[in-house]
């Protein structure tokens, strides 16, 4: 076979030889050039086709996704079938908007006036379904409300903005107006999701880009691992949306963002891993196909690990009883596995196509005499001195970075992850969170968001006791068919006793022999005293008339919470256990996968304890949803015990040939950079999500980012590969392995 002797690259394959060669002979067991080449162009040609079909889908996602908190909750959830009865009761599904005017001067008869034809210039918005009601003023005297349906078929986003809009050039100056209300609500929250396709896919790619640019100071292979991300998503999200449109999955805008950000970070970790292992083969193969294979064997057990890991992981959620955690499980494990087809498949045919020029300028060399007289370990650079140290002193080292770990970790006490209020899931200005605010100062706070209860008739009297000695209840209705608003006032001395003189007492609508109560709370719906309400009001409920449902806003925020709490205490134990057996099957050893899960898990711990500290003491915010310490968790321990799956496969593969403790200091050497790069690279693109103003997406990422660089800079270079070192060959038992002898490094 011709050889250039510059480069030590066969003129065949190497697409800088511009010297003409005859074609070699295959060498045994490869398959035939045509083959070679054939293949690679067709697995490129497929994905092309797949990012083409599945491109324009980024645009088209909010087609089939639902940020409605009810329709995640358990069918078990006294919210959600509260939620599925209210069709029975009224003919209109529209969601109720607040509109509050707020005036420094009393609102007389003529500015009241002024309001009402305000509120009906606007109302001609479109999307604005079902009647008014009329302006209601508040006993001061220095406010006035309205209730406003919007049709919830429409784009509530779009329509509230334009209803907004429309209001506050109609009233006279001097007014202040918000609407505010779950339509409110439900805009701010449909507006921080509008940069999920544009803004927070440029900045994570991006960032990628930059990462990838300086690490291989290349312009050809940041391009083809970017596009293995980019297509791994594309196919990705095609398979989700159709998914999520024929009903097999439901999707919201937190799983979308987070589907994107998993995608882009996995599929780059495990491209990373394949490049790295693509350059070694180089210089021990003079053609493309040899290392092809050579790397494709050395990154598949490590990759496939790795992936399935995190599959392990994700899928792990299914058995939690929130929509929203159960449906994320299967949608990004979706993700994982286009990820991984995509390094498996694309990234290799692309390499294959550009072989050493893909590294341009600084293409590796046919030089296996170099590599055989390295052993197959760097001597020079960071990481053959770091694991140098590592040999010096590695008790030293690993004791003390536990307990250093164990100290960061103290501050997990201070998370408060009990639940925030609505108002406060969107970070940044919020016209309903001020006009709630402005509401409260007024009016009860829980005017536009009752808390409903389904009771049967004939326990609604004992109901309505109960709601009218309830402190925190400010006032109650029942569903009328026979009164024009669709409710009327109850009082202590019966239905319609509040309406205006003369107003004849209207009988309650009877749906299969149930009522529907409204109860107006007085704090605001969103608040600990709305939640300490419902708790009181479900505990009488349940001696007094035990048929009675609570739902509404705020006992759909507790059933969320107490849903999230079980998941939490459920699942976390779950993931342990099945990612530990997947280490034990992986590295053939019961030692190594539990010290392995013991570091991840202090890791997590500390990542925890440092993000309580930053988010009350730097951020300031207000708490964090129940779900953010699970959904760390299964990111971090995951994601987390990759990089540990990536150096303890490669540690693995060395003490084979070495002994353990030559093959700790082989491992932590070699794979020192590209599980570095792997580590930036997630940690940056988990970062991205903190452009999207969700107090969750925030929180999420902020805890991924510090997480997994804990996990590269101490967990992986430090703690695990100090600790294996000292442990020896005992941390391979009970497999053949632990008892190998190295006679120049164990016998020390």
């Amino acid at each position: 076979m011709a050889r250039s002797s510059a480069r030590g690259s066969t003129a065949d394959t190497d697409p800088d030889t511009r010297r003409p060669a005859a074609a070699p002979a295959p060498r045994r067991g490869s398959p035939p050039r045509w083959l070679r080449v054939l293949l690679p162009t067709v697995l490129i040609l497929v994905w092309f086709a797949a990012a083409g079909i599945g491109g324009p889908y980024f645009g088209k996602v909010d087609e089939v996704s639902s940020n409605d908190a009810t329709s995640y909750l358990p069918s078990s959830a006294d919210a959600t079938k509260v939620q599925a009865m209210l069709g029975e009761f009224s003919d209109s599904d529209a969601i109720p908007a607040i509109a509050v005017f707020v005036s420094d001067a009393p609102l007389g008869q003529a500015e009241l006036g002024q309001l009402r034809e305000a509120l009906a210039s606007a109302g001609d918005t479109a999307g604005v379904g079902g009647e008014m009601s009329p302006i209601i003023p508040s006993e001061d005297g220095l406010a006035a409300q309205a209730f406003v349906p919007i049709a919830s078929s429409a784009d509530v986003g779009a329509v509230v903005s334009e209803f907004s809009d429309a209001l506050r050039a109609a009233v006279p100056s001097g007014i202040e107006v918000f609407v505010t209300g779950p339509a409110g609500f439900t805009a701010d929250l449909l507006d921080a999701f509008t940069g999920i396709d544009g803004l927070l896919l440029g900045v994570a790619l991006l960032a990628v880009l930059v990462i990838l640019i300086l690490v291989y100071r290349s312009l050809l292979l940041p391009v083809a691992v970017l596009a293995t991300s980019l297509f791994a998503l594309c196919a990705a999200l095609l398979t989700v949306w159709w998914l999520a449109k024929w009903g097999v999955l439901l999707l919201s805008g937190q799983t979308q963002g987070i589907l994107f950000i998993l995608v882009i970070g996995a599929a780059t970790d495990y491209s990373l891993l394949y490049v790295s292992r693509y350059r070694e083969a180089l210089r021990v193969h003079d053609d493309r196909w040899g290392a092809t294979v050579a790397a494709f064997k050395g990154a598949f057990e490590p990759i496939l690990a790795s992936g399935g890991t995190v599959i392990a992981g994700l899928l792990c959620l299914m058995l939690s009883e929130l929509k929203s955690n159960s449906t994320l499980g299967p949608v990004a494990s979706i993700g994982i596995v286009f990820a991984m087809l995509s390094a498996f498949t694309l990234l290799p045919s692309i390499l294959f196509a550009f072989g050493r020029a893909a590294f341009w300028p600084r293409r590796p060399s046919y030089e296996p005499e170099a590599v055989s007289a390295e052993h197959g370990m760097p001597r020079t650079g960071v990481w053959p001195k770091v694991a140098r140290g590592v040999q010096r002193r590695p008790r030293l080292i690993w004791i003390a970075t536990t307990v250093v770990l164990l100290a960061g970790a103290l501050g997990v006490t201070q998370l408060n992850a009990g639940g925030v209020p609505q108002s406060d899931l969107v970070l940044g200005h919020s016209e309903a969170r001020d006009g709630q605010v402005a509401l409260g100062e007024h009016f009860p706070g829980g005017s536009g968001s009752p808390a409903l209860i389904v009771v049967e008739q004939g326990e609604m009297d004992a109901a309505v006791s109960a709601l009218l000695a309830n402190d925190g209840v400010d006032a109650v209705a029942v569903a009328s068919s026979d009164s024009p608003s669709g409710t009327a006032p109850v009082t202590a001395e019966g239905i319609g006793a509040a309406g205006p003189p003369g107003t004849p007492a209207a009988l309650p609508k009877v749906v299969e022999g149930q009522v529907l109560l409204q109860a107006t709370l007085g704090a605001a719906a969103d608040s600990d005293a709305a939640a300490a309400t419902v708790r009181e009001l479900r505990a009488t409920f349940a001696q007094d008339a035990p048929s009675a449902l609570v739902g509404g806003v705020t006992a759909t925020a507790i059933d969320t919470n107490d849903a999230s709490i079980h998941d939490r205490n459920l699942i976390i134990p779950v993931v342990l256990a099945v990612i530990t057996l997947i280490l034990m099957l992986l590295l053939r050893s019961i030692v190594a996968p539990v010290l392995l899960i013991l570091t991840t898990v202090l890791s997590f711990g500390t990542a925890m304890g440092v993000s309580a500290l930053v988010f009350n003491g730097i951020f300031r915010f207000p708490g964090a949803d129940p779900a953010v310490p699970l959904f760390g968790f299964v990111f971090l321990v995951a994601l987390g015990i990759d990089y540990n799956i990536f150096l303890m496969t490669r540690v693995r593969e060395e003490s084979l040939r070495h002994g353990t403790r030559e093959g700790v200091l082989r491992g932590l050497a070699i794979t020192g950079g590209v599980i570095t790069s792997a580590g930036l690279v997630l940690a940056a693109t988990f970062a991205a999500l903190a452009v999207l103003p969700i107090l969750f997406l925030v929180q999420l990422a902020f805890i991924v980012a510090f997480g997994v660089l804990l996990d590269t800079f101490v967990v992986r270079t430090l703690l695990v590969p100090a600790l294996t070192y000292d442990v020896g060959r005992a941390i391979w038992w009970p497999s053949k392995l632990s008892r190998q002898r190295d006679a120049v490094s164990d016998a020390t």
